[in-house]
């Protein structure tokens, strides 16, 4: 049955008027200071929607949107929802021939982009057949329309009824083996992800100010700064640049947010900094991390500067946000904690049986936020979606307490003599060492052609000699076994990532 109440932006958005939210602050951007109110937001959203019809944009149509974390970010996500039409939120990271294969496989009929990005993806566009409409915040180009003219004199259109199992936006995975993939989400999904970790484990509350490192256009991001606040009439700040350790540093002690949701990189960088220069006054009282497992070093580190620990959890884009997680008041470093209430995990082995406690399976999860399907993928689907259960094509241990252990992606794991080891195990003891700032882990062969760890570090300053080298080697013999170390170690100045801050560990497979 179709209703305006099953619309994700009635409960995001509308909602808070009817419950005297109106003059509030949602949103703060970090850097020009600009606000939106919940009413604006709502108002803007809805003008936005007309926009979209009066451009002849149709319901379930796709719309490409290539924005910045900005203000006009979630009256452009939620106008096109009260409109119908899918928006798809684009990384702002990418370059022209991934932009050309996105909006190709999507097929989106309107892009909407922020000035900054348009020289990037403006040959991208010119190669789509699909895009009949662009629409440009800021300064514009030929050919373009900007948003001020877009929305002008459009008048605030009516919430579109719709179907909770209707699909609402999509999101392109991350990439972090191959091209990006598009995920289909429907529109009670957000609001499964508020109920479950936003109010079961996070504690999202109205008086909270939220400042999250990760963008709208990552799964993470946009549950962060977009669906938790927004389900309880709570504030965001949005920093629009590139989330520096000095930048976040500075932001947090300036707008003084009380959650911060940052990725491991970042934390490991900003403890660094830390280092350096020592911790800012801070208001917080949770931080949460996810993207990869959080070394355990980092977190304790964090916590003695700041004096609040991080929640680490594991999400995905395909279930929307964080399925598995620590809590507030029961964190346990190294782990990725337990089931966020409202799920249901496994682990399994290659023959999809129940692994043993102490044993190491692939992760499958069950919950109401799962994807409906891969775009265009159907095989990609079937083998990811098995009825009511997603495969994360991670692999975690279950510790005797209940708590899970990762030990890094499918293909990410080797055996080395005959034991299948855990890539992160070891990059964790590197990391631990006071001149490591990061690590990876890959499998290379020796000259027997057996498989043996290859160890890529960035390290705090200086560079790597062979005394350093062989005391790396020692210090993680000492931390997690004699036959886990590197046999090789290569410094490096940085790792290759996502724009999510996930490390590719594919493309040093493919050097090692």
């Amino acid at each position: 049955m179709l209703s305006t109440d099953a619309n994700a932006a009635y409960y995001f958005v509308d909602r808070h008027l009817e419950e005297g939210r109106g003059d509030k602050i949602a949103y703060t951007e970090a850097e020009s200071g600009r606000t939106l109110s919940y009413a604006e937001m709502a108002d803007g959203s809805a003008r936005v929607a007309c926009a979209l019809r009066r451009a002849g944009i149709r319901p379930e149509e796709r719309a490409a949107v290539l924005v910045l974390d900005q203000i006009e970010f979630p009256q452009i996500f939620f106008g096109a929802m009260k409109a119908g039409v899918v928006p798809i939120p684009m990384n702002t990271l990418l370059a022209t021939p991934v932009y050309s294969s996105i909006l190709r496989d999507s097929r989106a009929a309107i892009l909407i982009v922020s000035a900054p990005l348009w020289e990037t993806v403006a040959p991208a566009v010119k190669d789509s057949p699909y895009i009949r409409e662009v629409v440009v915040i800021g300064e514009t180009a030929e050919g373009t329309t900007s948003f001020a003219d877009f929305i002008a004199d459009a008048p605030a259109e009516k919430t579109a009824p719709v179907s909770p199992d209707e699909v609402a936006f999509w999101l392109y995975s991350s990439g972090s083996t191959g091209q990006p993939k598009g995920v289909a989400h429907i529109h009670s999904a957000m609001r499964a992800t508020a109920d479950t970790y936003g109010a079961q484990v996070l504690g999202i509350r109205e008086d909270d100010v939220v400042l999250s490192a990760a963008k709208f256009f990552f799964a993470y991001g946009l549950g962060n700064e977009m669906t938790f606040p927004l389900s309880v009439g709570a504030s965001s700040v949005l920093f629009t640049g590139r989330p520096t350790p000095p930048g976040m540093i500075d932001t947090i002690a300036a707008h003084k947010p009380t959650v911060f949701c940052g990725v491991p990189t970042l934390y490991a960088a900003m403890v660094a900094q830390m280092d350096k220069t020592g911790a800012p006054d801070v208001s917080l009282r949770v931080c949460i991390s996810a993207g990869e497992a959080l070394p355990e070093d980092v977190g304790k580190r964090w916590e003695k500067y700041t004096g609040v620990g991080i929640l680490d959890g594991v999400g995905s884009t395909e279930m929307l946000h964080i399925f598995l997680s620590n809590r507030p008041g029961d964190i346990v470093y190294g782990t990725s904690g337990v089931a966020v209430p409202g799920y249901n995990l496994r682990l399994v082995d290659e023959n999809g049986q129940d692994v043993a406690e102490g044993e190491v399976g692939e992760l499958l999860v069950s919950g109401a936020s799962a994807a409906n399907c891969y775009w265009n993928q159907r095989d990609k689907s079937r083998s990811t979606f098995e009825g009511i259960w997603t495969r994360t094509g991670d692999k975690y241990e279950r510790r005797s307490d209940g708590r899970l252990v990762y030990c890094g992606r499918t293909d990410d794991m080797f055996k080395v003599s005959g034991i299948w080891l855990s890539p992160f195990e070891v990059e964790g003891a590197l990391v631990s060492h006071p001149q490591v700032l990061e690590a990876a882990v890959v499998a290379h062969r020796d000259d027997e052609g057996l498989e043996k760890p290859k160890a890529y570090v960035v390290l705090q300053s200086g560079e790597g000699d062979d005394a350093l080298k062989e005391e790396l080697k020692a210090h993680v013999k000492a931390k997690i076994g004699l036959w886990k170390y590197p046999r090789w170690i290569e410094v490096v100045d940085e790792l290759p990532k996502t724009a999510t801050g996930k490390i590719q560990r594919f493309k040093l497979r493919e050097d090692a």
